[in-house]
């Protein structure tokens, strides 16, 4: 039984590593979304960055499937996104781990949607305001053994180890 899921795993990898990443990214989000509205839930834009990181990661991946011409580059771009995306869930659950008093000094910079931010400070300047953090990036609303930065930082870290191993056997 487990020998035939280790070949099965193993044969994914070797063989079909973009859909995989495509199809795994792509239910990430689709996941998050979902719990959204059943939960009632809202992402704070340290969630929609990562939200928008999975989706760069899949649309890579579909891209890399479809174009086996780009191997190289699309698995170096996975490999990027995939730093960002560690670089935005490791600043949240600092942030997340911070204690109350330290949480009510943060600024307000994660108080506006994201996209809104986008709009008011423009592409950079939104992402880097949004990256600062802030109580509402520092709240933990939902866990199942993780909370969602935490999960996102393991599917991230799963994708950069997976991708930077498959440009090592080129």
């Amino acid at each position: 039984m487990f020998k035939r899921l280790k070949n099965f795993t193993i044969s994914v990898y070797q063989n079909y590593f973009e859909i995989a990443a495509c199809l795994g990214a792509s239910l990430i989000i689709i996941l998050a979304i979902f719990m959204d509205y059943i939960l009632g839930l809202q992402a704070c834009p340290m969630c929609m960055m990562t939200r928008y990181l999975f989706g760069v990661i899949s649309v890579i991946a579909f891209l890399g499937f479809l174009i086996k011409k780009i191997y190289l580059l699309d698995k170096l771009l996975i490999v990027l996104a995939s730093v960002c995306g560690l670089a935005v869930t490791g600043k949240q659950i600092y942030l997340q781990n911070l204690s109350p008093e330290e949480i009510s000094n943060l600024p307000m910079s994660c108080g506006m949607p994201l996209e809104t931010q986008i709009e008011y400070f423009g592409f950079f300047g939104g992402i880097a305001n949004a990256y600062k953090g802030g109580p509402a990036c520092a709240e933990v609303n939902w866990s199942f053994i993780f909370n969602f930065a935490e999960w996102g930082f393991l599917f991230f870290l799963i994708f950069l180890i997976s991708s930077v191993l498959k440009l090592f056997r080129i």
